[in-house]
């Protein structure tokens, strides 16, 4: 079997997995984040339309989660099969997603769209925004199939040891999306219904180019037409395991709103596109760690199903060093240069003086988010459904939601919305490492002894 994960040095590769995955992730946040940039610096709209793209961000972290949900179930689950030599039971997992994918996809999309008006009011719009967030939201949706099938597929190319081939995926269309989104934009004088244009036509070649490559001959295990059916004993496999990152990225929706909402109450449509800015500066600090974690996945799993189990742990260990390395570093850029990081986005003067401070409090203790990247990707890495569930709820749904809605009240006004971040970072990242540590890493050990016993 080509790309053999159990062979040659754990940290080269994961590095060798998560590089053109880091350049992956970061090709595919520009499909949102130029959008932003642009945006910001749109003549006329002030903040306004930053603030209307944020209130669209719940709908668009709820299609991510429901990508999350079969992607990241499934990815695991391939990844153990063909580290066990089970390529049937692996192909019939890669047919069993996209059906998943897509079934669910089309779902989403009738519901999102028939219901935008009511829903965005619900996220805090008010009249002014609203016209800037439905402009963009009903164009951005028709890109639903399309996004989810790209995105969620795109795991099983580094899954099988192409992660440069992954990188292309998102690379292809986020070049796309560079040109076409100052074309609509200015050119066209489209504004943000532009903007969502230019994504959705850069998302429908990513599609494409995934489709085509793992249908193709390179990959060892394809797309075939007899494993679309969605079988559901697999599938009952696939949505536990899944359930994780479904859950994290859906709390992050649900906090979305409730920020949103909240600073709606508390600081105005501008407080909103603050937020937006924040979310956009904290999407591209948390990309390496996130791909350094996400890249050590595939490894992991081909090693726990090859039961070479010291070098999982060498793999845990590797990653979580230098995910805490890159998160101090992080965090000290952003205690240096506040206002560089906002003026990317916006020259609003009024977002640029209030927003210092918040971005401040917001990645307070940043360090704390890779105990939390590095926990959560292990347990979900080695089929530990039910213990990287528990910690998604654990962070966002029970303490950030809950701290974004009594902080302010408790007299903290504005400052203890963007407070309620890195106490849930600290809280619920060291509760999630030092319980992996003490259920998952230390069980590693004793497996690989138990191991080594039996073979002497």
């Amino acid at each position: 079997m080509t790309n053999d994960f159990s062979r040659g040095k754990v940290w080269h590769n994961i590095i060798s997995q998560s590089i053109p995955l880091m350049l992956a992730q970061l090709v595919q946040l520009l499909y949102n984040v130029v959008d932003r940039i642009y945006i910001g610096h749109l003549p006329g709209a002030d903040s306004l339309a930053l603030t209307g793209i944020g209130l669209a961000f719940p709908l668009t972290t709820l299609v991510a989660a429901f990508t999350f949900l079969f992607s990241t179930g499934g990815t695991p689950l391939f990844s153990i099969s063909r580290g066990a030599r089970q390529e049937d039971r692996a192909e019939k997992i890669l047919g069993s997603v996209f059906s998943l994918l897509l079934l669910s996809s089309l779902v989403i999309l009738l519901f999102c769209y028939l219901l935008r008006r009511p829903i965005l009011y619900l996220f805090g719009a008010s009249d002014a925004s609203y016209v800037y967030a439905d402009a963009y939201l009903k164009i951005y949706l028709l890109g639903t199939s399309f996004s989810m099938l790209s995105t969620g597929l795109n795991g099983f190319i580094n899954a099988q040891g192409f992660p440069k081939m992954g990188m292309m995926t998102t690379l292809l269309g986020a070049l796309l999306n560079l040109i076409l989104d100052p074309l609509f934009i200015f050119c066209f004088r489209m504004g943000v219904a532009g903007a969502a244009l230019a994504t959705v036509l850069s998302q429908i070649a990513s599609c494409i180019w995934v489709l085509r490559f793992l249908t193709g001959k390179k990959v060892e295990l394809r797309i075939k037409r007899q494993n679309l059916k969605i079988d559901l004993k697999l599938t009952r496999e696939i949505i536990p395991l899944g359930m994780s990152g479904f859950i994290m990225q859906a709390t992050n929706c649900l906090v979305q709103v409730v920020c949103n909402a909240t600073l709606k109450i508390y600081g105005g449509d501008l407080y909103v596109g603050i937020m937006t800015v924040i979310n956009s500066v904290r999407e591209i600090l948390s990309l390496p760690v996130s791909g350094l974690t996400s890249g050590s996945q595939p490894v992991l799993g081909y090693n726990y199903g090859a039961k070479q189990y010291e070098r999982v742990c060498q793999g845990i260990r590797f990653t979580s060093v230098i995910g805490i390395l890159y998160t101090l570093a992080a965090w000290f850029i952003v205690i240096c240069s506040p206002h560089f990081l906002l003026s990317i986005f916006t020259t609003d003067a009024a977002m640029l003086e209030a927003g210092a401070d918040a971005l401040r409090l917001y990645f307070f203790g940043f360090f704390f988010m890779a105990f939390q990247f590095c926990g959560q990707s292990s347990f979900t890495a080695l089929g530990y459904s039910k213990q990287a569930i528990f910690f998604s709820l654990l962070r966002k749904a029970v303490i950030v939601a809950p701290l974004t809605i009594l902080l302010p009240r408790l007299g903290f006004g504005v400052d203890g919305i963007f407070l309620a971040e890195p106490i849930s970072n600290a809280i619920g990242g060291l509760a999630c490492f030092i319980t992996m540590y003490f259920t998952l890493y230390r069980k590693l050990k004793k497996m690989q002894g138990l191991s080594i016993s039996f073979e002497n």
